[in-house]
């Protein structure tokens, strides 16, 4: 992938199950809340080394630190690239083989809130592109609007865990077209084994069958009960095969502002057809 170092390539990783030792090319967490004391991820640093080194034994190589930039959580850029710069120099030191890249996760009430040059400094890995994170409700009046306000200005847009979102749930089509107009997806890993509830995950499962997913990622805040796999849970689901695609092209290409790749035609390993709610098209 051009634009993105040499030394992500294949890497021997030890998935914790402990099942097997695969030869696979490295991960990238495109939405991980390592940072210690800034919102729901770890309170201190020993918390951000002991998700960093579950993240390493998981296979990943890279994480875009993402936390929150919320009303809850109104951090900064300043104060991100600030944490990005410690703890990756507690790492180094620690002897921890993971690079941590600023990034956020913006909720898309406050974006009228930031500067634009705040804006930017909030992108995913330096790249051009922007997480959101959208609302947790059942009804998100003017959320396509928005969204596709932001598209005209020239913003690239990446949409954390749709498939949390109940509006999307509510109205599939808004997300469908938002998609179609060139925003990317995020899914949770966990969302895909049901770690969020059995209708998350149905609907996570639809959204990837229905290639409207580029990128799977972690969204870690710590290494038992919101833990960072994402290879072994794109197994358990039956997406292995698309496992470089959404963990490592996609997410390199991001951070590097890269055209994406194209997505392989890969089916998913499945003993049964799933019940659709609606078809693309």
């Amino acid at each position: 992938m051009s634009g993105y170092p040499e030394r992500f390539r294949t890497v021997s990783c030890a998935w914790p199950s402990g099942r097997a030792v695969m030869f696979v090319r490295a991960v990238i967490d495109l939405h991980c809340h390592l940072l210690a004391g800034i919102d729901d991820g770890p309170a201190d640093l020993d918390g951000s080394l002991a998700l960093a080194r579950a993240a390493v034994a998981a296979g990943t190589r890279t994480i875009v630190a993402t936390p929150h930039v919320s009303s809850r959580y109104p951090n900064d850029a300043p104060t991100i690239h600030r944490l990005v710069e410690l703890t990756a120099a507690e790492l180094a030191r620690e002897g921890v083989p993971l690079d941590v890249l600023p990034g956020a996760e913006i909720a898309i009430t406050r974006l009228a809130e930031i500067e634009p040059e705040q804006l930017d400094r909030l992108s995913l890995g330096g790249g051009p592109w922007l997480l959101l994170e959208p609302p947790f409700t059942s009804v998100a009046a003017g959320l396509d609007i928005t969204i596709l306000g932001l598209l005209a200005g020239g913003r690239r847009i990446c949409l954390a865990h749709p498939e949390r979102c109940p509006a999307f749930h509510r109205e599939p089509r808004m997300l469908e077209t938002l998609v179609d107009n060139g925003v990317l997806t995020s899914l949770t890993a966990g969302s895909l084994v049901g770690r969020f509830g059995g209708s998350v995950r149905r609907f996570a499962l639809e959204l990837m069958e229905a290639e409207m997913v580029h990128n799977v990622a972690s969204d870690a805040h710590d290494e038992r009960d919101r833990p960072p796999g994402i290879g072994p849970e794109l197994e358990e689901s039956g997406f292995a095969g698309l496992r470089d695609w959404l963990a490592w092209e996609v997410p390199a290409a991001i951070v590097a502002g890269d055209a994406l790749p194209p997505r392989p035609q890969v089916k998913r390993a499945r003993t049964r057809k799933s019940v659709w709610p609606w078809k693309r098209g």
